[in-house]
């Protein structure tokens, strides 16, 4: 959802189109629901004759399970009345062309129920956890390995990791002025940069991997990780750091091609990786004693 949001904000700076946000407050109460659904009587609404009866919804409510999608159907068949078509590959994502108008419209759904912000307050670090984890989702990408390291531990945390989320949340006062900037390219283009790390985890070597991509010279999707394979060398931590780059690459070639905007999605996407190794043998995969174990579902890259 964010990263589709930041690539039509690089786009729409490239081509210095229009951006127009409306909110609407009591957006999920106009879902419609399919199924029976009862609810006990709000207190203050019992009449004589009704005690001990309960509401039948005709509508959804926040804190329902299905008000979402409820929420969703309902804008779909409405926005489709006004000639928008739902994108494929990211369905939050509507388009319209209008003789030499092109419209794109993003459809984004944020719900809290009050049983949720209740037991967030009640527990501190997955509280914090989760405010860092929306700053970086949406333009903080320079907060990805911080927050992978920091919410492995919400189950059972510490006075240390406790410690190191208050850094975090320093950090984020002091810098709080700091934001993605689009613009300044000639051509639009996506290009993407990953790395590896390799055994540095003490607990159980396995590999912390991470990806960037940038349109219009700014950051639209990235993404840091604890992999659930333990890399051999540094050849195959880089290699299969690229083949997990490569899969979000095909998705945003996919989700960009569908707009019809960009002219470039036509040639392959750029992927920078700092290891020659890793390199050849995307080039050329051959089967040697460093290589050979390598799964066959890391051999995307081409």
């Amino acid at each position: 959802m964010f990263k589709s949001i930041r690539i039509l904000l690089a786009i729409a700076a490239f081509h210095d189109y229009e951006i127009w946000q409306m909110d609407v407050k009591i957006a999920f109460l106009n879902g419609k629901l399919e199924e029976d659904v009862y609810m006990t009587q709000p207190e203050g609404c019992f009449t004589l004759g009704n005690v001990g009866k309960v509401c039948k919804l005709q509508r959804s409510i926040y804190g329902l399970k299905q008000a979402s999608r409820s929420l969703n159907l309902r804008f779909n068949d409405a926005i489709k009345e006004f000639g928008f078509i739902r994108n494929e590959d990211e369905p939050f994502v509507y388009k319209k062309i209008s003789g030499n108008i092109v419209s794109f419209l993003i459809l984004k759904c944020v719900i809290q129920t009050p049983q949720e912000r209740e037991r967030m307050s009640e527990i501190p670090y997955t509280s914090a956890i989760g405010s860092i984890m929306y700053a970086m989702i949406c333009t903080r990408p320079n907060l990805s390995y911080a927050l992978s390291m920091t919410g492995r531990y919400q189950a059972n945390p510490g006075e240390y990791h406790w410690i190191a989320v208050k850094n975090i949340q320093k950090y984020l006062r002091r810098t709080k002025d700091v934001f993605l900037v689009y613009g300044g390219e000639e051509e639009l283009g996506i290009k993407g940069y990953t790395d590896a790390s390799f055994q540095t985890d003490k607990d159980d070597s396995r590999l912390q991997s991470g990806f960037v991509f940038c349109l219009n010279g700014g950051a639209v999707s990235w993404k840091s990780s604890k992999q659930d394979t333990v890399a051999d060398s540094t050849i195959e931590a880089k290699y299969i750091t690229a083949s997990e780059a490569a899969k979000e690459a095909v998705w945003i070639k996919k989700f960009i091609s569908k707009l019809g905007v960009v002219p470039s999605t036509s040639d392959a996407i750029e992927l920078y990786c700092d290891n020659n190794g890793a390199i050849a043998q995307a080039k050329e995969p051959r089967s040697h004693q460093r290589s050979k174990h390598i799964l066959n579902r890391f051999h995307l890259i081409g």
